[in-house]
């Protein structure tokens, strides 16, 4: 008796990858108990590096929206934290839970504002809002103006009643963020949009896939996750102030970056990237503005020898899949090939 065909989404790399992986995620939740504040600061920045860049490549690497503009959700939900607990004395983790729904409820409004441009209109008209909202929160006196706000110490311990404790949530709060809601949402039906979209929009919607409602969807969801993160990374800075909460350079360019040198449209890229970025980093720092030439030599060269990215080569050369999130056919052996 034959065996049936049937539809798989795992591929044998990835079974093999999960099987590495999942020792290596312990290793990282329990990081608190065996590392050092030092690592954990390092791995958590790593963390919402990597959802920062996820949620950008959601954006322009499936649903086609290249914004340069991200920072100002990450700005938003850092100023909602710092309001919301400062100001109306809300708790801070409840706080932390309304700051992605305001982030993407500015976001709708925005959306139907940029929607109307197209290309390189779009990335600019979305770099125009984040400055118009960095201007704003420098006015506005109740958010400390152009001096900014900080988190008090009862705030802080809020959190955890000691800095070890503080650390150790934070850290794991950055670990378990956006990147898990990136793979499950590629996973569902609008993923399946967003997969159609990113490989041909006039044929997904001649399938019958309401691109605008999907992108729509998208850049709200990508906004409120961002606002999340946002809150996040200034709880563990415990400042904020305009140039901080809405840079360009810190929260897009960085981000743009690791997309396109680990690969846009993918889901290994990302981490790729983050990686290569931390490694220049930490390694070349030291060299000030020669560190800034060689990471744009370097962004060069990639998307002349490799405009897919460094992962895309690798999937290109050896069709290699981590984190598959189609489907595909497995066909019965024919009855020829089991004799």
């Amino acid at each position: 008796m034959t065996e049936p065909e049937r539809v798989e989404r795992a591929t044998r790399a990835s079974r093999a990858f999960a099987a590495i992986a999942a020792p290596a995620l312990v290793a990282l939740v329990a990081l608190p108990w065996w590392g050092d504040a030092g690592w954990m600061r390092l791995v958590g920045e790593m963390a919402y590096y990597v959802a920062l860049a996820q949620l950008w490549n959601l954006l322009a690497g499936y649903a086609g929206l290249v914004s340069v503009g991200q920072q100002a959700y990450v700005g938003l939900g850092g100023y909602a934290l710092f309001y919301l607990t400062g100001e109306l004395n809300i708790n801070v983790y409840f706080a932390l839970a309304l700051a992605a729904p305001f982030a993407g409820l500015i976001s709708i409004p925005v959306s139907f504002a940029v929607f109307r441009l197209r290309g390189a209109y779009f990335a600019v008209g979305t770099w125009v809002v984040s400055e118009v909202f960095a201007l704003s929160a420098s006015l506005i006196a109740v958010l400390g103006a152009g001096s900014g706000l900080s988190l008090t110490p009862d705030i802080l311990r809020q959190v955890a009643p000691d800095r070890a404790g503080r650390d150790a949530l934070l850290y794991l709060m950055s670990l378990g963020s956006a990147v898990l809601v990136v793979y499950l949402l590629l996973r569902s039906r609008h993923g399946l949009a967003l997969t159609a979209i990113r490989d041909s929009e006039p044929a997904s919607a001649s399938l019958g896939v309401n691109t605008f409602r999907t992108k729509l969807i998208i850049y709200v969801l990508t906004a409120a996750c961002t606002g999340l993160i946002g809150a996040l990374i200034f709880l563990q800075k415990l400042r904020i102030s305009p140039e901080a909460g809405f840079s360009i350079n810190d929260w897009t360019v960085v981000v743009i970056f690791m997309v396109v040198i680990g690969g846009i449209g993918t889901i290994e890229g990302p981490f790729i990237g983050m990686l290569v970025y931390i490694m220049l980093r930490e390694l070349l720092a030291d060299y000030g503005t020669y560190y800034l030439i060689l990471m744009g030599a370097i962004a060069i060269v990639v998307m002349l020898k490799a405009p897919s990215g460094i992962w895309g080569f690798i999937v290109q050369r050896y069709d290699v899949q981590l984190f598959p999130v189609g489907r595909r056919l497995v066909l019965a052996p024919s009855p020829q090939a089991s004799e």
